[in-house]
């Protein structure tokens, strides 16, 4: 994180007051009001492959994209694709599936795609550039979160040493297929139940693992937080990969980055401060929700099939900081 902050230094600054959220504050979009009660949620997001699978990684790749737009309180409206593909490989099918894979999730979203851009890559990448709407008023940013709100979780997490463990051909195939499922679930259901509810702040999980977003949620904030280690949801079979070494590249450059802000307890051991930090594709939504709104919050996602985990509390600190219990 630190490399990408001297990296977005570079960027001009935006004085246009139409432009209500930019790069400045990391959050998941850009928003840019068009009217007193409109404003377009515009977000990209692209990598390489994390499945064997071309239709499924074609699936996770658009569900991941659009979840940004979700975790804002947007909803979408269209998409365009982004494809890198080596053109040697054209005559395969494979970019194909990934397209079509990509397709099924823009159709269960309610969007079309209206097409994209694509470039000769000799190693494959895809995903979106997805737009979608908000009311301004309504829109769910990483500030706001309170002291005595409850941390909120809406997926298992795990999927990065999930994939790790593919490219070594080390995952049982109902572990794989748990993650996969988990990876194309949209986060429209669970921001509905967000908007329904009132959270004070709110993003999705993604690169920078679980403690990652927590620290850009409370350090946007102006606070601390806790969390509950054995609270937070696991994907089947992630701990056990972990402990048989499959840990991610990103894991270690995210434990790195976390050193200052993250305090563990002595009974925390290395495979679960792996997981609490494992880069994740298409995460769930993490939620500072005031405790008199959590329990309707966790009824209705219970009611809509998403996972609704209380894994800690936002406290009164330093900004960014947070102990792991």
């Amino acid at each position: 994180m630190a490399e990408l902050t001297q990296v977005l230094r570079h960027m001009l600054p935006v004085d246009d007051p139409m432009a209500l959220v930019d790069a400045s504050t990391g959050e998941d979009a850009a928003v840019y009001r068009l009217s007193a009660d409109r404003a377009l949620v515009v977000t990209t997001d692209f990598f390489t492959p994390v499945v064997d699978s071309a239709f499924d990684f074609g699936r996770i790749a658009a569900a991941n994209a659009l979840s940004d737009v979700y975790a804002m309180g947007g909803q979408p409206l269209f998409a365009l694709n982004l494809l890198g593909f080596p053109r040697k490989l054209l005559g395969e099918g494979l970019a194909e599936e990934i397209i079509r894979g990509c397709g099924t999730i823009c159709r269960e979203a309610g969007i079309p795609v209206l097409g994209g851009h694509s470039i000769d890559d000799p190693e494959p990448k895809f995903g979106l550039v997805a737009v979608g709407e908000v009311n301004p008023d309504r829109i769910v940013r990483l500030l706001g979160a309170l002291p005595g709100d409850l941390l909120v979780l809406t997926k298992a997490i795990g999927t990065g040493v999930i994939s790790t463990a593919l490219k070594a051909s080390s995952v049982d195939e109902k572990v794989l297929a748990s993650a996969v499922d988990s990876m194309v679930t949209l986060n429209r259901t669970a921001a509905e139940a967000m908007l329904a509810h009132g959270v004070h702040a709110g993003t999705d999980v993604t690169g920078y693992g679980l403690l990652g977003h927590l620290r850009n949620l409370v350090r946007a904030s102006g606070h601390s937080a806790e969390v509950t280690a054995s609270a937070v949801p696991l994907l089947s079979g992630a701990i056990a990969l972990v402990q048989k070494g499959h840990v991610p590249g990103g894991t270690t450059r995210n434990l790195t980055d976390l050193a200052e802000d993250v305090v563990w307890a002595t009974e925390i051991t290395d495979p679960v401060r792996s997981l609490l930090a494992d880069p994740q594709t298409s995460g769930g939504l993490l939620l500072a929700v005031p405790p008199d709104r959590v329990d309707l919050l966790r009824a209705d996602l219970r009611g809509r099939g998403t996972i609704a985990a209380v894994i800690g509390k936002v406290t009164e600190g330093r900004a960014g900081y947070i102990s792991v219990l």
